[in-house]
């Protein structure tokens, strides 16, 4: 991210992202590597949309027996509030974090996904 200051653009770390590693379904992760290409936008983004949508619904139907066995480590950054809503919902539901965040792929809203650009943002000094 880009920070307008004193007329000059300084590069800055986004502090609101930070870091998060977890297990994904590596098919689940090839499929949105597509989807990303095709859309201009970061896997990552996509799924931030989908874990919005399913805080935002507040249920979940997940059956734990169907879980994937093709999972692979997954390392990316997530926005720190999203991050820890994440937490308590996937506490609440007796759930794992990598379980809601497979889950919430289906509700992904390609409209509302944040575009490749958004980390070049440019934002005047606070």
């Amino acid at each position: 991210m880009w920070k307008m200051i004193d007329g000059k653009l300084i590069q800055t770390v986004d502090v609101s992202r930070i870091k998060f590693r977890t297990n994904i379904s590596k098919s689940i992760l090839k499929e949105l590597t597509v989807i990303a290409k095709e859309n201009r936008t970061h896997v990552n983004y996509l799924l931030e949309n989908g874990i919005i949508n399913v805080l935002i619904k507040g249920s979940i139907s997940y059956n734990k027996d169907l879980r994937p066995k093709d999972r692979v480590q997954y390392k990316t950054t997530y926005d720190k509030e999203l991050l820890e809503s994440l937490r308590w919902f996937a506490k609440e539901k007796n759930l794992f974090i990598n379980d809601v965040i497979e889950y919430g792929v289906q509700f992904i809203n390609i409209n509302d996904v944040k575009n490749k650009n958004y980390r070049y943002r440019i934002e005047q000094k606070e």
